[in-house]
């Protein structure tokens, strides 16, 4: 039984491993310029970092069946600690110090076409 686990959890790390990476071309395609990937703060991880016009976005990659469960699996304590991480990575970067904070959701979900939603939970 612990080989399974072990192996499903490899399996979902090289899953999301491959989301984050899908997720980042993805964004450079849109004109955005990745600031980095697993960016860690004492608040807690970030999984992408991006920065466009002068916004700095908190990328959240998820897998999930749909949309909206990808939406839901992002709570509020974690989005605060999301925006917490982001500020504090943010305030040692001379560059990064007046961009605006914003997170944004990449959502995967079988057979579908991958989103990216800006702004994902605006203000919360």
């Amino acid at each position: 039984m612990r080989a399974v686990r072990k192996a499903r959890g490899a399996a979902a790390r090289l899953s999301g491993r491959r989301g984050e990476v899908l997720a980042a071309l993805w964004l450079m395609a849109k004109g955005y310029r990745i600031l980095g990937f697993r960016l860690t703060a004492t608040q807690g991880e970030i999984d992408l970092l991006a920065i466009r016009s002068g916004v700095l976005a908190v990328v959240e990659v998820k897998k999930r069946r749909t949309l909206e469960v990808a939406l839901e699996a992002v709570r509020p304590d974690q989005r605060q600690r999301l925006r917490r991480a982001a500020a504090q990575i943010a305030s040692r970067r001379p560059a990064l110090k007046n961009a605006a904070i914003r997170l944004d959701l990449f959502a995967l979900a079988p057979g579908r076409r991958p989103r990216h939603i800006p702004d994902a939970w605006p203000g919360g």
